[in-house]
């Protein structure tokens, strides 16, 4: 424990806020080493070799922010920022607690925004090469990574000061990942219908679609998320908004959470099921962790799914 203390510790994982009526996710800014040089990265693997680590089966199951020493038997996965200085023993401690993680390598969104608060590809571009001379092939081939987390609600144009994300954007974001890591599956944090285009994805490879109570019946969430992803291409990641997912922007309850995530996860369509946020005392409430438990075990008896579209 006192080994993996300090890089538990100095890595960034997400902050982030439900601002507006679009459920948006925005990750605070990061402030880690933007040096360091462990070699060049190369992929080798096809496609994740599921067997080679301690990961106990089905998806990855989790919450975003999820630290390292909370990873183990109950939750396996989460949606992380972890800066270049720490990456590496990051996910050593990841994959020794058999946990699944997807990676925001851009970090917090000041990184790729101008002064006038718009998306910049050359920023982002130039925070996500924070680290192109970091080997971590070996946890894309294992799946570790579960994959590339580009952005945050692309196309919604209050994420941006009036000035949306375009598509071609978004692809072109993708083919930057792919171009640096072939095997990395690129998702962006957006429902399919929200950045559908009327060309085809090329390098994109997942949607995600997080529900909440304000976008009506959870049966219907799903079937219509799982049919636009199928059309587009796309794999698709899915959870439930924990803290202002319910009616009225207030917290689930345990009954909520065993409804709607049971229903997400009546489909062996997702390829994860990471949810918003993590936050110790709420998962801790013992009628909480009961539905929490009733859904890690679906999760793991969904099949294995790669989120590569």
């Amino acid at each position: 424990m006192a080994r993996l203390r300090a890089p538990l510790f100095a890595a960034l994982t997400f902050t982030l806020a439900s601002c507006n009526s679009t459920d948006s996710l925005t990750p605070n800014n990061t402030t880690e080493s933007d040096v360091i040089d462990d070699g060049s990265a190369i992929e080798t693997a096809d496609v994740a070799d599921f067997s080679s680590s301690r990961f106990s089966g089905g998806i990855p199951f989790g919450t975003t922010g999820h630290p390292n020493v909370a990873l183990g038997a109950d939750y396996n996965g989460a949606l992380r920022i972890i800066g270049p200085k720490w990456l590496l023993r990051d996910l050593a401690a990841i994959r020794a607690r058999g946990g699944r993680v997807v990676l925001n390598l851009a970090g917090g969104q000041p990184r790729f925004t101008d002064r006038k608060g718009h998306f910049s590809l050359s920023m982002w571009k130039a925070s996500v090469d924070r680290f192109k001379h970091i080997n971590f092939s070996s946890y894309i081939n294992d799946g570790t990574i579960v994959g590339h987390y580009l952005l945050d609600e692309p196309t919604d144009k209050s994420n941006w000061r009036g000035t949306a994300v375009s598509q071609a954007t978004v692809d072109e974001m993708a083919r930057y990942s792919k171009q640096r890591w072939p095997r990395m599956a690129t998702i962006v944090r957006a429902e399919p219908a929200q950045i559908k285009w009327s060309k085809r994805y090329r390098y994109l490879d997942a949607a995600w679609a997080q529900y909440v109570y304000r976008k009506g019946n959870a049966t219907d969430f799903i079937r219509r998320n799982i049919s636009d992803a199928q059309r587009m291409g796309l794999g698709l990641v899915v959870g439930l908004n924990f803290l202002k997912g319910g009616p009225r922007g207030r917290r689930l309850t345990a009954s909520e959470i065993t409804s709607w995530g049971s229903t997400l996860l009546n489909t062996s369509y997702p390829c994860a099921f990471i949810s918003w946020q993590y936050t110790a005392s709420y998962l801790k409430n013992s009628s909480i962790k009961r539905a929490m438990n009733v859904l890690r075990a679906k999760a793991r008896n969904r099949g294995a799914r790669s989120c590569r579209g």
